[in-house]
């Protein structure tokens, strides 16, 4: 997945650069070589800049019902609800899987968006979403079926979902229209993979 981040966090960059030299192109001369347009289209497309559509995954996910947390007093809340590091390793997964663009409750997610919990919601891009979340992915999806399959933190999430009926459903779809991502591109912060940082959300394998 550091690969992933760097290509995505490379290409964004060398989208916001050549965003901002054809736009001081078209100011001086009213207009772009065809080149620099192709080269600009296929990089918003890479980004994530341009809506997309084709086959792919939804991954939904859900809380615990009311009457299995009423049921459950004893039992952690933490347990019996849907976190950022679940919604993070679909996430993860589905790009291991091949996925060509990635939403979440239909906003594009891109390689700067982060995922974290506020109570009992989640924010993404700054704007706060309660469950069921929706993760959508547009690729091969049998690859993207066998990614989440292999998933060791999916397959621990899968012993939340037999002992406290936590939602985890998969739907196949032959055509997903998914749009494009409006909000900045610019990079506030970024890390070098083994050097240190802050603690990441990147989900492990044991807990919850």
């Amino acid at each position: 997945m550091e690969e992933q981040s760097r290509r995505s966090a490379t290409l964004t960059r060398q989208h916001a650069a050549l965003s901002q030299d054809i736009e001081q192109l078209q100011t001086q001369q009213g207009s772009i070589e065809p080149k620099l347009s192709k080269q600009l289209k296929d990089l918003s497309e890479a980004v994530g800049t341009t809506p997309v559509t084709g086959p792919g995954l939804t991954v939904t996910l859900k809380d615990a019902p009311p009457e299995v947390v009423k049921d459950n007093p004893d039992v952690d809340a933490d347990w019996l609800v849907i976190h950022q590091q679940d919604i993070q390793a679909v996430v993860n997964a589905l790009w291991a899987g091949g996925a060509d663009a990635i939403s979440i409750q239909n906003h594009r997610v891109i390689s700067t968006t982060g995922i974290k919990c506020v109570g009992n919601s989640v924010v993404l891009h700054g704007v706060p979403y309660l469950p069921p979340y929706r993760i959508t992915a547009i690729g091969d999806r049998q690859k993207l079926q066998q990614a989440l399959d292999d998933s060791k933190y999916i397959e621990n999430l899968q012993d939340y979902v037999v002992k406290f009926q936590l939602g985890y459903e998969v739907k196949s779809q032959s055509s997903i229209a998914m749009p494009a991502y409006e909000g900045s591109l610019d990079l506030q912060s970024a890390t070098v993979p083994g050097f240190e940082a802050t603690p990441s959300a990147t989900p492990s394998n044991s807990g919850r």
